[in-house]
């Protein structure tokens, strides 16, 4: 991949992480509790839904798992015929995930925060915002920047401790210098979920902040398009 100085794919997937803890901020706190992009929670909430406790919707959980598996398709089919012809995959996932993101918005336009059973309109955006991240979890699979997934962080974490002088796990990476890398997949969820908190506390609607990560992803699609002149190759 030839790029411009100051572009780093690292980077650009430390981004996309801190919007997956927005995305997931707006799932879990406004639109259910359903998760959208760590669907290991969802077959969790299913199972409990389905005994009816907990509180958590069949329908919304179900759903979101569903669009999950239909974004892993779309992204799987887009991308491999994409990066078959040669053509620009990468950015183009980013410019499609935006769109979804975008439109997720507009279709919890006016929605307040889920009290109760969430209602069909909670339901349909949260199906959308789930076929983002089901798209964005192809794209992050395919580009293989290690320890960067975007959107579950419990094998970073593990590879992290693991890792470290206190786990001095050769096999977990012990002294290759990835620990920093492992280290900002965390902290970038970490933060995501914050930010993504933090403005559901201020009063932003959940429209305004999937707008907000939307154009966060859009911006990174635009900036990824200008400086990289060819697809990504699969990292190593």
């Amino acid at each position: 991949m030839e790029t411009k100085p100051g572009l780093d794919l690292t980077s650009v997937m430390a981004v996309l992480t801190l919007a997956t803890g927005m995305v997931e901020a707006v799932s879990l706190l406004a639109l259910g509790p359903v998760f959208t992009a760590m669907q290991t929670g969802n077959v969790l909430f299913l199972g409990f839904a389905l005994i009816g406790e907990g509180g958590v919707s069949a329908v919304a959980t179900s759903l979101s798992l569903g669009a999950f598996v239909v974004g892993n398709i779309v992204g799987a089919r887009l991308e491999s015929v994409m990066d078959a012809h040669g053509r620009r995959w990468f950015d183009i996932a980013l410019f499609t995930e935006a769109a979804l993101l975008a439109v997720a918005g507009f279709t919890a336009w006016g929605l307040d925060m889920a009290d109760g059973p969430p209602s069909a309109r909670h339901v349909v955006t949260t199906a959308v915002v789930a076929l983002a991240m089901g798209m964005r979890n192809v794209t992050a699979m395919r580009a293989k920047v290690p320890d960067m997934t975007t959107t579950v962080a419990t094998r970073t974490i593990t590879a992290l401790v693991s890792g470290s002088p206190l786990g001095h796990d050769a096999a977990m990476g012990y002294g290759s210098g990835a620990s920093g890398r492992r280290s900002i997949g965390v902290l970038t969820l970490f933060a995501g979920g914050i930010l993504g908190a933090w403005l559901l506390h201020l009063d932003w609607s959940p429209t305004a902040v999937l707008l907000l990560v939307a154009a966060l992803v859009l911006g990174l699609a635009a900036a990824f398009a200008t400086t990289v002149r060819h697809s990504p190759p699969m990292a190593t």
